[in-house]
């Protein structure tokens, strides 16, 4: 495999542990132990199952190198590297020891203050650093909130489609899972009248991700106000995923979700990953909006606090360096990363108009990925989504990311957050791989004939 495979390892069996299990098989021992099974009901749901599917059946061909667009890290390629002066900021830290020691386990007071300050700046109901709790990356973010709300009965509405993690998390803290649609047809705006036709007594919050990933909008001011005014009417909290919002190239300004938390409670996470480009270093948050002390009152701040004091803390090394990396960060500083972003997303979507059976139905305008759908009436021996993807890896070591891993069956994702010459490359791919497997009838043909005219 190529040196981008380090996105992700399918994690096989070794030979060692097939020949260690054959030997445990052959004692006849009866062992009073096993592994539980809560896991892998959660980890079935996240989109690393199905890579590693994909992964493994892609080949080491050196004429068609392995070319990884299905999970996103834009760190692995130079052009994407974070700012000196973020690099500068830890390196600081190393050297004076101060990031040595243990921290407490919402995070040490400097690094909650920076982060209060940071989204301060565009919120008008301000918070404060006893509001903010430091996690390890956003994701950790996700796991402390749905243990938190994990009460007997309670369910939470997340996105179709949406980033797999937080069904993973709900599915292992036995939260009830509920989806609500994201309507391509309308700029994959929230079905709110879902969400009020399927909620009941037991539903205690929506989760919705802007910038969205993977849909790749950006939500409006007066559709985020109707969000909150439907939270406050149904009694439930919003939790927004803000991590995208420093990840934005289009016209549409990222509104924080912050701003409506006078009309209903809101918790927001975040982190350095995405719009920092250091995903590795593992630094997020989760910051409490609410001007009325509701999460107090109810007991939800008490316990995240509790679910922390359980969990690893983010390492103190990056919280040290977060007011110098927090304070220096501004617009220009993301300009480059966001300008990159968007030559790629005009890139594939002019590339998407010549490739028959794809159809990319909003340019993305934030994030790192773009979601194209599948007309599976032009293809013959494709099935679905997974069946497409599949082909793809075997016939052109290409892996692309099915909808289906999202929650959106017969749509496909494709990385945008990497080199140029790799989407270049992987489109020519994708193109001779959608025009082999074009049916051979007239309406087909005549869309063939279009693609090949840049008419289509």
């Amino acid at each position: 495999m190529s040196h981008h495979s380090n996105l992700l390892v399918s994690a096989l069996k070794t030979e060692e542990e097939a020949e260690t299990q054959t030997q445990n098989e052959s004692e006849n021992s009866v062992w009073r132990f096993k592994g539980s099974d809560t896991a892998a009901k959660a980890s079935s749901v996240t989109m690393r199952v199905i890579v590693y599917k994909l992964f493994d059946l892609c080949s080491p061909d050196i004429k068609k190198p392995l070319l990884p667009l299905a999970h996103g890290d834009p760190s692995v390629y130079p052009c994407y590297r974070t700012s000196i002066h973020v690099e500068n900021a830890v390196a600081d830290v190393l050297r004076s020891g101060k990031g040595n020691s243990y921290g407490p386990a919402a995070g040490i007071l400097p690094a909650r203050q920076a982060v209060a300050d940071f989204v301060n700046r565009d919120l008008t109901n301000k918070v404060t650093p006893s509001d903010v709790y430091m996690t390890v990356g956003c994701n950790q973010g996700i796991e402390v909130l749905m243990q938190a709300l994990a009460a007997p009965n309670a369910n939470i509405f997340l996105p179709r489609p949406s980033y797999p993690h937080y069904e993973a998390r709900c599915v292992y803290s036995g939260l009830e899972v509920r989806k609500y649609d994201l309507l391509p047809e309308n700029e994959w705006e929230i079905d709110l009248q879902g969400i009020e036709a399927t909620a009941d007594e037991n539903t205690v919050a929506m989760v919705i991700i802007n910038p969205n990933n993977p849909c790749g909008n950006v939500y409006t001011h007066e559709h985020l106000k109707k969000v909150a005014e439907m939270a406050r009417k149904l009694g439930i909290m919003v939790i927004t995923d803000e991590v995208y919002s420093q990840t934005i190239f289009g016209d549409n300004p990222f509104v924080p979700m912050g701003e409506f938390s006078s009309i209903a409670p809101v918790i927001t996470l975040g982190g350095i990953s995405k719009g920092w480009i250091v995903p590795g270093w593992r630094i997020g948050w989760i910051a409490l909006n609410d001007t009325k002390g509701i999460f107090k009152s109810t007991g939800v701040a008490q316990s995240i606090q509790q679910n922390l004091d359980i969990t690893p803390d983010a390492n103190t090394l990056v919280q040290n360096a977060l007011p110098q990396i927090l304070e220096k960060s501004n617009k220009e500083m993301f300009a480059k990363k966001n300008s990159i972003l968007k030559q790629n997303v005009d890139l594939v979507c002019d590339k998407l108009m010549d490739i028959p059976c794809l159809v990319c139905t909003k340019k993305p305008e934030s994030c790192t990925y773009l979601l194209t759908k599948l007309e599976l009436p032009l293809m013959e021996d494709i099935e679905d989504d997974m069946d497409f993807c599949m082909k793809l890896a075997t016939e052109e070591n290409l892996v692309l990311l099915p909808g289906v891993a999202l929650g959106l069956k017969n749509w496909v994702r494709i990385t945008i957050g990497v080199e140029g010459q790799m989407l270049e490359d992987a489109l020519e791919r994708l193109d001779g791989f959608c025009k082999r497997h074009l049916k051979k009838t007239e309406a087909s043909l005549q869309a063939l004939k279009l693609s090949d005219n840049g008419e289509i």
